[in-house]
């Protein structure tokens, strides 16, 4: 089995190439915009050079598609709507895999479902959810994953090292933002899984939450580093929790509850920066 991986030079990718070394069920296929720190990557642009896709496509059993548009680029979130749907152009029948994000939930109350209504606050959020539509729209074997926090790829881990303590939100009941966290290993193997199940012939849902069971509250990971912070009162806008359902994902992947601890989470975040992002 050849599993194609489009945008393998972001931090999600990069976290793949590495959590994927070991990998025996299928060949990995790596794609960036650009060239990247291994020599296998084969370098296009999705939307300018749909032949060069098309032929990627055409030589694998599944593609997963990591390639968009984050705020933090300064580049239009809609711009994940065109290149997923350029994917699934090119795709046909063959299996495909799309990130999505957390941020379609917004403002959650409880336990984020697939199958409940999705409210996204944010741009980024909005662009994701109108991605997935747009997707469905199209038809076709099409799973798009809604993946959590990242460790490394967030808002706290993903701004170390720095000397500068962070500030956090504290609410009323003296809690910190809570949120549906996943380690770069962890991911690694649940999307390596994935795409084995598709690969097979699995039918996977067409929206699918990725995360580890389970929340963790961003002062508790600031605490498991250990970096300094403080509390501010949380604004009216501050959101506490959002913590993803995981049922679905459990028929499909192996569930820890304790992949999703603070200090496992914080490991394997240092494992992946001491084994890979620093050869960069």
């Amino acid at each position: 089995m050849r599993v194609l991986v489009l945008g393998a030079t972001g931090r999600l990718g990069r976290m793949l190439q590495w959590g994927w070394r070991q990998e025996t069920r299928f060949v990995p296929a790596w794609h960036g915009r650009r060239a990247g720190q291994s020599n296998d990557i084969n370098t296009f642009d999705i939307l300018s050079q749909p032949k060069a896709l098309r032929d990627s496509v055409s030589e694998c059993d599944v593609v997963l598609c990591l390639a968009g548009v984050t705020p933090a680029s300064g580049a239009d979130v809609a711009l994940n709507q065109e290149i997923a749907l350029a994917v699934r152009a090119a795709s046909g029948s063959i299996p495909l895999l799309v990130a999505s994000s957390a941020a379609v939930y917004g403002r959650a109350d409880g336990l984020c479902r697939e199958v409940d209504p999705a409210f996204p606050m944010a741009p980024y959020g909005i662009a994701k959810l109108e991605m997935e539509q747009a997707l469905a729209r199209a038809g076709g074997p099409v799973t798009c994953l809604r993946i959590g926090n990242v460790a490394g790829a967030d808002q706290i881990l993903g701004r170390l090292p720095t000397k500068d303590p962070f500030t956090l939100d504290r609410f009323a009941d003296g809690r910190t933002p809570c949120r549906s966290y996943v380690g770069p290993a962890t991911l690694a193997r649940m999307l390596a899984d994935l795409c084995v199940a598709a690969g097979a012939g699995r039918a996977l849902p067409a929206l699918l939450n990725v995360a580890c069971p389970g929340g963790v509250e961003m002062g508790a990971l600031l605490d498991a580093v250990p970096h300094r912070w403080s509390a501010r009162t949380a604004p009216d806008t501050a959101i506490p929790k959002v913590v993803l359902d995981t049922d679905t994902l459990g028929r499909f992947t192996a569930l820890d509850e304790r992949a999703g601890h603070a200090d496992r989470l914080v490991a394997e975040w240092r494992a992946f920066i001491d084994q890979w992002e620093q050869r960069r």
